[in-house]
């Protein structure tokens, strides 16, 4: 809905000429392009990494001691009574359940590490957007990365400010060919 309100706005005012066109200064980045070249890229993806291979080894260690009763289970004698085969089923379907809780929580905590770990970074590009926004004059900035909010469909390439916020957060962008 919002794009198509400012998409009506550019045509209208491109259409008649207005002062508001000739003052509308656009310019977009890749906001993912850009924190992927931040040296603190590196360190929260290998604090990213760690945390998810502690809850996977913890997973792992469920899941083993999951199959570990199953097999005991189906090694139980024919002679076993009831209320101890009751029991040993009881105790794998609440570990089975355990397992299930876990992942679901495990999945939930790893997205919130990463949002943790990510917000600080994502502050620093957002003041570096706007300095660098203001600073050259654009009226509005886009990205054209999948973070969400709005997106560039089509842009020129002389208005990606990209490497102009790069360059401010102090990174030498890498030369194109």
């Amino acid at each position: 809905m919002k794009i198509r309100t400012l998409s009506a706005l550019l045509v209208a005012c491109a259409l008649t000429g207005s002062s508001v066109a000739q003052d509308l200064k656009i310019g977009y980045t890749n906001i993912d392009y850009v924190l992927s070249l931040m040296p603190e890229a590196k360190q929260i993806q290998a604090e990213l990494d760690s945390y998810e291979k502690q809850l996977d080894n913890q997973l792992q260690a469920k899941i083993k001691e999951y199959q570990t009763k199953g097999e005991e289970y189906q090694q139980l004698p024919a002679s076993t009574s009831e209320v101890i085969r009751k029991d040993k089923e009881t105790g794998i379907l609440n570990l089975q359940n355990s397992i299930e809780a876990f992942q679901q929580r495990a999945s939930n905590s790893l997205v919130a590490k990463r949002r943790e770990l990510l917000q600080p970074a994502y502050d620093k590009i957002q003041n570096t957007i706007e300095a660098v926004a203001t600073e050259n004059g654009f009226t509005h900035v886009f990205s054209t990365g999948s973070g969400g909010g709005f997106v560039v469909l089509w842009g020129r390439e002389e208005d990606d400010i990209s490497n102009l916020i790069l360059t401010k957060l102090g990174i030498t962008p890498p030369s194109t060919n």
